[in-house]
């Protein structure tokens, strides 16, 4: 299953490395591509709550793991499901208004720009918080994004700040 993840890996690989090296070269456009990326890490969250597709349900179709309902929350200690959703759901509201925040503040729209530091950690922390109550090794790509985001925001090796434009 991880194995089938491998070119969309190497795929935001690839994509972390064009902005890294566009913001290395004060590059606006590798500002703008930074935020949508961090909107778009943000939304994908929103896939918690909405139903699994009709092919996810076909034999042999590997299982929807955007389904909080299997919690090893509820499925070990059994905490109650409810109560489990219910933390995913604010889980999942805060990480996507952080994230579209900490876009917005990438591209010092709205949002201050000096303010991005901690809205990026933020996002990455309550990202971090709802992919591991509702683990899937699917999700394993999201835990690697936030931690990337988590390393630059602790070495402080970029900010918007520093970009040009």
């Amino acid at each position: 299953m991880l194995l089938s993840l491998l070119p969309l890996a190497v795929a935001l690989v690839a994509v972390g490395l064009v902005i890294s090296w566009m913001l290395s070269r004060g590059m606006t456009l590798g500002v703008w591509i930074l935020a949508g990326f961090l909107v778009a890490h943000g939304l994908v969250h929103l896939m918690f709550v909405s139903p699994a597709p009709a092919s996810a349900s076909a034999p042999g179709a590997t299982e929807w793991p955007f389904d909080m309902s299997r919690s090893w929350l509820v499925t070990g200690p059994g905490l109650d499901v409810n109560l489990v959703r219910a933390v995913g759901l604010a889980l999942i509201a805060a990480t996507v208004v952080a994230f579209a925040l900490a876009g917005m503040a990438t591209a010092g729209l709205v949002v201050p720009s000096g303010s991005w530091r901690t809205l990026v950690a933020i996002s990455a922390v309550a990202s971090i918080a709802l992919l591991a109550f509702f683990f899937n090794p699917q999700l394993v790509l999201g835990l690697g994004i936030d931690a990337v985001l988590l390393a630059v925001v602790l070495a402080s090796a970029w900010t918007p700040a520093t970009a040009v434009g």
